[in-house]
């Protein structure tokens, strides 16, 4: 039998986490040793006995084999909650093609010093009193009880398939969520809630605190490192039973798992930026296999590939068709046609049609939300007399602009000079889009003197406590119109909005993304989501100079399952995700010709060796080609069958491994 070897960190709590030693595991227990086993070791000159994890088994010795000790043995109740983390670090570096170190240091906490606090607000402004919890919700309605008294039945026999509550804004998916945790809970199981800016739901929180009181955690990124691990500490000590937070609330080291709650699960603040570039879905539904726990996502808008889940039966589709609140209903949706605007001679950014409804809502001393929507890597190029953007022609994404002189495709790399006039209608009015909030706020101060304004966007919340000092003053109708971003449209509720006004829907609509109308209408939906909350009616007014693409009309609808199937024809077309896999392999460094051509070699190594079964798209510049003097380049490669991605990204990998010059570059795996 071949001899094997153990990679074991000694203490996981140490802030060298990566330092892993490596002992010979002898034949009589390798069936017991895996991935995440605590075992005792002998450790030091004095050897010893100290107990570690395994976080590899390899047969490769890393050094001179007859100085490699061996294994004592497995300790005995070896699975816990810190022995399971390493395990799914071990599944993320493999699926998500970074190294152990990197995922390590992903998903356990780091052991630093923190003062001590008064009390567990951790960065929130205020708190409920002492002793608060004990408060009821809301009783449930038919629509809501039915789907927590399933989840519920289920969970008991045992059947915990993930689940996605479809639920239109404003249904109470919050509610039928806090059912479910008071089940598990009375279980002895504890629960994860994740939310995907915890700064921006200060609402959402407190509500489950009213509910639960000193029960609960909050993991948010204004937390130090040491703060951060005192959190997963009380959790693992069972001080705690639930941990609210964003992405890496995933990592709390319960040591009973049964529940992990995802709300806002479409939100692209779910995915990973650095190594490992992990989705939080994927890593909560198999931590939820892990645990023996169940999954449970929520939105208004969900993911296409959450939905395409849910269509094909490996998700549990739940609905919930109408609004909780007595006399709520649904926004009514306008579109405003800024083309007609411009032909009628009202250059101003709001359309008469809202400058009507604004003035209307400050008489009735109601309250509007303006959004301005600024998603998306930077300017696109359109024409202001038909509203049509310059697209790529092999993509159908729409073309960036670079240095005021060059249009490019950073899918393909296709680039054309900057035209004089419109390829479409051949006008002279071309130019690149973008207003910012500041002018809106200059220009809504100009033509609303009466309105007291807020404006909320990175300026305005780059203080601590920002975000609920904004959010507070709006909530007490100290302010007529809130301004933002992004950052108004996400979960908040405010009775006294009667009015969101969408100032630029195509700002988004035409990102160098193929993801581009899925996040344009999640986020119009989302905003008129805002509107008609209490009991008086809402309106909201989407202002697009393309107001026939079927991504503005299905938002305008608010008719998710209509832009669902355009948009997985669309997709079934180009062969992108969900429809196919699609891996992105970056390199990037200082030497810009070394990256090119390194790139160019790795392109010709996956043609020559898979180029018969997967389609390869690049290389191209990154989105954003130079960052801090770094050059980044891009290999798309596209497969129904995600095995295959993973066997060209080891391929890779192990080449990489092997070429000096590789040493002075990076590589980077994102896989969708």
């Amino acid at each position: 039998m071949a001899v094997k070897y153990a990679s074991i960190i000694i203490d996981i709590s140490h802030e060298s986490v990566d330092r892993i030693f490596q002992y010979r595991i002898p034949e009589k227990i390798f069936s017991e040793v895996r991935v995440g086993t605590q075992v005792c070791v002998p450790f030091g000159a004095g050897n010893r006995e100290r107990k570690g994890y395994v976080v590899e088994i390899t047969e490769k010795a890393d050094y001179d084999e007859s100085k490699i000790k061996e294994v004592a043995g497995v300790v005995e109740g070896s699975i816990t909650a810190d022995s399971r983390l390493i395990e799914l670090a071990w599944w993320m570096k493999e699926r998500y093609g970074s190294t152990m170190n990197q995922a390590l240091k992903t998903v356990l906490p780091v052991k630093r010093k923190v003062r001590a606090r008064s009390h567990q607000t951790f960065g929130f402004e205020k708190l409920p009193p002492e002793g608060s919890g004990s408060g009821g919700i809301l009783p449930l309605n038919p629509e809501q009880q039915q789907i927590a008294d399933t989840f519920c039945a289920d969970y008991d026999r045992g059947k915990r398939k993930p689940c996605l509550i479809h639920g239109i804004t404003g249904s109470g998916k919050t509610e039928v969520y806090m059912a479910m945790i008071s089940h598990v809970l009375a279980q002895g199981r504890q629960v994860i809630v994740l939310i995907p800016e915890i700064a921006l739901t200060y609402q959402t929180v407190m509500r489950f605190y009213e509910r639960f009181g000193e029960r609960i955690c909050v993991m948010h990124s204004r937390l130090s490192a040491g703060e951060r691990y005192e959190q997963f500490e009380r959790a693992k000590k069972g001080k705690t039973d639930i941990m609210i937070g964003a992405r890496s609330a995933l990592f709390t080291p319960f040591p009973d798992l049964g529940l992990i709650i995802m709300d806002e699960e479409h939100e692209g603040a779910y995915k990973s930026e650095g190594a490992p570039r992990y989705h939080a879905r994927e890593v909560a539904e198999k931590l939820a296999q892990m645990n023996d726990a169940a999954l449970v996502m929520g939105s208004a808008t969900p993911s296409m590939e959450a939905f395409s889940k849910a269509k094909a039966g490996i998700y549990r589709l739940f609905s919930l068709d109408k609004r909780a609140g007595d006399g709520s209903s649904p926004a009514t949706v306008e579109v405003v046609d800024l083309r007609k605007e411009m032909r009628d001679g009202n250059k101003s950014i709001f359309s008469r049609r809202l400058q009507e409804l604004i003035t209307g809502r400050l008489e009735k001393k109601e309250q509007v939300m303006l959004f301005m929507n600024r998603r998306g890597y930077s300017s696109f190029v359109s024409c202001r007399s038909c509203g049509k953007a310059i697209k790529c022609p092999h993509c159908d994404v729409s073309l960036t602009l670079h240095n005021k002189n060059r249009l490019i495709c950073h899918y393909c790399g296709y680039t054309i000079p900057m035209p004089e006039v419109c390829p479409s209608c051949k006008s002279e009015y071309l130019a690149g889009f973008g207003v910012g909030t500041q002018k809106v706020e200059e220009m809504a101060v100009r033509r609303f003197p009466q309105a007291r304004i807020l404006r909320m966007d990175l300026d305005t919340t780059s203080r601590k406590g920002g975000h609920e000092t904004i959010l507070a003053a709006f909530a007490r109708e100290e302010a007529d119109i809130l301004i933002g971003t992004q950052m108004i449209v996400k979960g908040h509720d405010f009775p006294g909005v009667t009015l969101v006004g969408i100032l630029a829907a195509d700002v988004s609509l035409y990102a160098p993304d193929f993801r581009c109308v899925e996040r344009t209408f999640q986020l119009l939906v989302q905003a008129a989501g805002r509107a008609g909350r209490g009991k008086k009616p809402g309106i909201a007014v989407i202002q697009t100079y393309l107001p026939e693409h079927y991504g503005i009309q299905t938002a305008a609808a608010q008719d998710y399952n209509h832009f669902y199937h355009q948009e997985m024809g669309y997709r079934e077309l180009m062969n992108y995700p969900p429809s196919c896999h699609l891996l992105g392999l970056q390199v990037s460094g200082q030497d810009e010709r070394l990256t090119s051509h390194m790139m160019d070699l790795i392109q010709a190594s996956v043609a020559r060796h898979f180029g018969s079964c997967v389609e390869i798209i690049g290389p191209v510049p990154a989105p954003v080609y130079k960052v801090n003097d770094i050059y980044r380049k891009i290999l798309y490669m596209k497969q129904g069958n995600y095995d295959i991605l993973m066997k060209i990204r080891k391929y890779v990998q192990e080449r990489w491994d092997e070429t000096e010059d590789c040493k002075k570059l990076a590589i980077q795996y994102d896989f969708s």
